[in-house]
């Protein structure tokens, strides 16, 4: 006996054929505009090489693994045949289904797999067929790339990023024709959504200069200076690499020792400063710290030959001479976040082996200094690889930002790629305001010889942990730095693994507090005390395996903020009256956040 259908189960309406027509004569042309916005580049000889050298770079990993399978008739038919008896099973219960008749699934998504929320994607057995379809031949994908015998550590690991991303793309989630939930929308608006969408799309691609600049926040909403990266301030030093921001006091008194915070430059440091709730900065001059923040410049053709060596100079070293001229203080405390940790961790041991001892203790927030852990990010890195995008940014003297951001999307596609892909070009819905998505799209450049130094000494060859850095002739040993160091790492952290940061405290030559938070790179880091979501691991130095580690660590519900403040705070408690910007030997040059931060890629 058949089933009812279910009471909710929505009817499908009957379209407005004259109002369909209008909406797809309208679609397309509004495809007509973004296939226009993206030849433009072809037609201004200003075509970028990237996609196709990456495609190229996807073709010979994969090629490599399909090798392992077809060389050998016996193993290809293996495979052939553990595919293919899946799918009977699966057309057996899809029978079964479609004569009434239950039937479990042969494959599930995962639980937190959001893609398949819809119930038609159970209750209805043609969906319910190519959901299944997709799992499991992407799920026989990945067995391939696991099983293949014969490749080295760093194929293998490309291979199984690449199939993800192939995975990811090819969801029928991803499209119009397979996915139940925008079949209903686009009967329901009489595709009007669709045109509303390849608005968008063109919008984007216009954005993009030729390439897609995919919308993750509604940028009207948002202003850098004024609902943003608002904490009170003053620019108080300024040279061609930097911009260092003074934060006003909120207390009476201030710790002695003043903390500069070194910020990545792949991002904007307002990710410290995000609003009012949310900003860290805010909160660490609420406790009584002075708080001084490097604000990068957005680099051009400009500063091509600027290298690592330039940014620990023009930028570290720099802004330590305008903390003791603004506060008449030698000795400082410091933050270093993600890659401004890494140049935090090669400052200091060119401190330690120079005799500059202005650095009291460092906190490094989700930092890498030994790379052999590094996770998904290696996989663009390879000889091969670095080679051709050194050659790239050659023509130009830099990075465009939109490769470095583009990149980390692609580390998690079902969240960062995917459901934006639908919402706005599928669905036609623009996306939701949300501040860290905002500032996420909002990137920068990277210098050409400071990129590759990066990618070559830190990702490609490891070479700061093993003491064979070099820089301005000066050979690194952060064995040497013997400082008290607090070390955050997150649990979840996709760009810095909390067990490459585990590893990483381990080559420091003095104390080294190790302290895990929840969630991921920067979630795990901005957790306020207003509204704390995840919670933080303490478990004393980083000693032996990290999983034994994190057996034995202790967990505290909240932010970690306290925390680190108490490490802080012990290490030299005693208060002076605050100092406002512009109360040293530097004047004011102009509000926070400056003119640097506000510069667009």
């Amino acid at each position: 006996m058949q089933q009812a259908p279910a009471k909710d189960e929505a009817q499908l309406p009957i379209p407005n054929v004259e109002e369909l027509s209008r909406n797809m004569a309208a679609l397309v042309e509004e495809a007509g505009k973004a296939t226009a916005a993206y030849l433009r580049p072809l037609e201004e000889q200003r075509a970028n090489t990237g996609l196709a050298d990456k495609a190229a770079d996807y073709v010979k990993t994969l090629g490599q693994v399909a090798e392992y399978w077809l060389v050998d008739p016996q193993k290809a038919i293996e495979a052939q045949t553990r595919l293919g008896s899946t799918f009977l099973d699966l057309w057996s219960t899809t029978l079964k289904r479609m004569q009434g008749e239950a039937a479990a699934p042969v494959a599930a998504p995962d639980p937190k797999d959001s893609r398949f929320k819809d119930p038609e994607w159970s209750q209805n057995p043609v969906f319910d067929f190519l959901k299944q379809a997709y799992l499991i031949t992407s799920r026989w994908a990945e067995t391939l790339v696991e099983e293949a015998e014969g490749l080295d550590e760093h194929t293998r690991h490309k291979a199984e990023f690449y199939v993800r991303q192939l995975s990811s793309a090819l969801s029928p989630s991803n499209f119009l024709a397979t996915n139940p939930e925008l079949i209903r929308t686009t009967i329901q608006e009489n595709g009007a959504n669709l045109v509303r969408g390849m608005k968008m799309l063109a919008e984007d691609i216009e954005a993009g200069r030729g390439e897609l600049k995919m919308r993750q926040s509604d940028p009207e909403r948002f202003e850098v200076g004024v609902n943003m990266a608002n904490t009170p301030g003053k620019v108080v030093f300024r040279n061609d690499l930097i911009e260092l921001i003074q934060y006003a006091p909120a207390t009476e008194t201030v710790l002695r020792r003043p903390l500069l915070i070194v910020p990545p430059w792949i991002n904007k440091f307002y990710v410290l400063d995000l609003n009012p709730e949310k900003s860290f900065i805010r909160w660490a001059v609420s406790q009584g710290l002075t708080v001084f923040v490097i604000s990068w410049v957005n680099p051009d053709a400009r500063h091509a030959e600027k290298g690592f060596g330039d940014y620990m100079r023009e930028g570290i070293l720099a802004a330590l001479d305008a903390v003791e001229a603004a506060t008449a203080e030698r000795k400082a405390t410091t933050i270093g976040y993600c890659v401004g940790g890494t140049l935090l961790a090669v400052a200091l041991a060119h401190m330690a082996a120079t005799g500059d001892d202005r650095v009291e203790s460092a906190t490094f927030l989700t930092t890498q200094v030994d790379f052999k852990h590094a996770g998904d990010l290696k996989v663009f890195v390879d000889e091969e690889q670095l080679t051709a995008l050194e050659e790239g940014m050659q023509q130009r003297g830099y990075l465009e930002g939109s490769r470095m951001a583009n990149a980390f999307n692609m580390l998690r596609p079902n969240d960062l790629i995917w459901p934006y892909m639908i919402n706005n070009y599928l669905k036609g819905r623009a996306p939701m305001p949300f501040d860290l998505l905002y500032w996420n799209s909002d990137s920068t450049r990277m210098p050409a010889a400071n990129h590759a130094f990066y990618m070559r000494n830190c990702y490609l060859e490891n070479k700061l942990t093993k003491g064979e850095m070099v820089l301005d002739n000066v050979r690194l040993d952060l064995k040497k730095v013997k400082i008290p160091i607090f070390n955050l790492a997150a649990k979840e952290d996709h760009i810095a693994p909390a067990l490459s940061v585990f590893d990483g405290s381990k080559a420091f030559g003095g104390k080294v507090d190790y302290v895990m938070a929840g969630s991921g790179h920067i979630a795990g880091v901005v957790n306020p005390m207003s509204k704390p979501k995840y919670q933080f691991w303490t478990g004393g130095p980083p000693k032996g395996k990290f999983e034994d580690w994190v057996e034995k660590a202790q967990e505290h519900p909240g932010s970690w903020w306290p925390y680190w403040f108490a490490w802080v705070e012990k290490q030299d408690p005693e208060r002076v009256p605050a100092r406002e910007p512009g109360g040293g030997k530097l004047a004011p040059i102009c509000d926070a956040p400056g003119e640097y931060v506000k510069a667009k890629a």
